[in-house]
């Protein structure tokens, strides 16, 4: 707005840290943050711990306060808090003052610049820390509470978008995994057969279902469908990483190279990018070389048990079991499977350090092969599914992509808010 007329403020005087130590034993069953549950440059909570968990003291948090970890901040950990709870002490809690509008402050700590100004001045050269004697005395003009809030509502519009996707994905994903418990694990139109029951399928996929049930190496299973193991029924490889060295592995890189880290961030277990590219020469070096599109991940270390399927070709390094498809089993079948026997992947899982699961210790695991025409209803009953998943997803990168370009420009005046949406 041209009579808007913006200040030259601290951020100790839009601020204030809240400091509401508490024991954890003193609450009990109420959400814990962590760092690790804030998503690097994601400006959300990937899940949340459990009070219960945690042994030291604590900083309590109500609903709405900005958490913001002050270890390593140039990781950009910043979110809202959307319930009460408590959090690490490598978390600042912050509130606004009074003429400050708390979401305008939240977008000023995601803000590049004031990550920059935070890291610049951290404490520590293995684990630094920002230090809130510095961050309070940065200065920045600051516009009326008007134009905060304008901003903070044109920001804040895309990431309720954002969120509703998020939301969109989760019921979609529980629906796609809710058939496979009801066909694959509970056997639900096999036993409505078996007492007589209408199946509540559609005739042609009630069809393919058996009446009955067989034992099977041991494994009562539907008449007719077979056991054998994940390593006969796809084809199971590793990866490695290039020399990180050799400029001439990774300088202009082209091609996605995944690690674990990849997979921590994502909110679908949909794989749509990776942080690190390499060159022809690069994949060279990796005896899986680049893996063809819908093949499963899954990390096999430090931890086990992110998954994700890859939608772009892709070259991992030596912290992923790949799965690729290709043989008995479709991969939105494989997808599921490897969700739903979890902890049993992670009881085959030895080391001394970390655990890992080997592929030499994956590949013997038996896995249920039911007849290629019920894959084949598995597939087109779930595949629109994690279609709209993974196009729900790409939007949310890209309206993620132009609220990190708008922030700056919004936060500067360099683009001016509507008169409209002050008054």
């Amino acid at each position: 707005m041209s009579d808007d007329v913006w200040e030259s403020k601290t951020f100790g005087d839009c601020a204030d840290l809240i400091k509401d130590t508490i024991d954890p034993n003193a609450v009990q069953n109420v959400p814990y943050v962590g760092l690790e549950h804030i998503i690097e440059g994601g400006l959300r909570l990937s899940c949340y711990g459990v009070s219960n968990d945690v042994t030291s003291a604590k900083t309590r948090f109500k609903k709405g306060d900005i958490l913001f970890g002050k270890l390593r901040p140039y990781f950009r950990k910043v979110v809202l808090a959307p319930v009460d709870g408590v959090c690490s002490t490598d978390i600042w809690v912050v509130r606004a003052k009074p003429e400050t509008d708390q979401k305008f402050l939240f977008f000023w700590m995601a803000s590049q610049e004031f990550v920059d100004e935070a890291t610049r001045a951290s404490e520590g050269t293995k684990m630094p820390r920002a230090k809130w004697d510095f961050v309070s005395r940065i200065e920045k003009d600051v516009p009326p509470l008007p134009t905060q809030h304008a901003i903070a509502r044109i920001l804040g519009s895309l990431d309720d978008k954002i969120e509703l996707n998020r939301q969109m994905n989760e019921t979609l994903e529980a629906m796609a995994r809710a058939i496979f418990q009801s066909w694959f694990v509970d056997f639900d139109p096999v036993r409505a057969k078996a007492d007589g029951r209408d199946t509540g399928l559609p005739a042609d996929i009630a069809a393919l279902f058996p009446d009955g049930f067989e034992e099977v190496d041991g494994r009562e299973v539907p008449k007719g469908w077979e056991v054998g193991t994940i390593g006969e029924s796809t084809t199971i490889v590793g990866g490695s990483t290039p020399s990180t060295t050799n400029a001439s592995f990774w300088e202009n890189g082209a091609h996605p190279f995944a690690t674990p880290k990849d997979l921590a961030g994502l909110s679908t277990p949909i794989l749509l990018d990776t942080e690190k590219k390499i060159t022809d020469l690069g994949v060279d070096q990796i005896s899986s070389r680049i893996l063809p599109l819908g093949t499963v991940l899954l990390s096999s270390r430090a931890p086990i048990g992110y998954i994700a399927l890859t939608k772009i070709p892709v070259s991992i390094n030596q912290g992923f079991i790949a799965i690729i498809c290709d043989r008995a089993l479709p991969n939105y079948y494989v997808l599921s499977w490897v969700r739903e026997n979890l902890p049993l992947i992670i009881d085959r899982a030895n080391g001394t350090t970390f655990l890992e699961i080997s592929k030499s210790n994956f590949k013997p695991m038996n896995v249920l092969i039911p007849p290629d025409e019920v894959l084949t209803k598995f597939v087109q009953q779930v595949e629109p599914l994690y279609a709209q998943i993974g196009s729900n997803e790409q939007q949310s990168r890209t309206l993620a992509q132009i609220r990190d370009v708008l922030l700056p420009k919004l936060m500067s005046g360099e683009i001016q808010v509507p008169d409209t949406m002050t008054s």
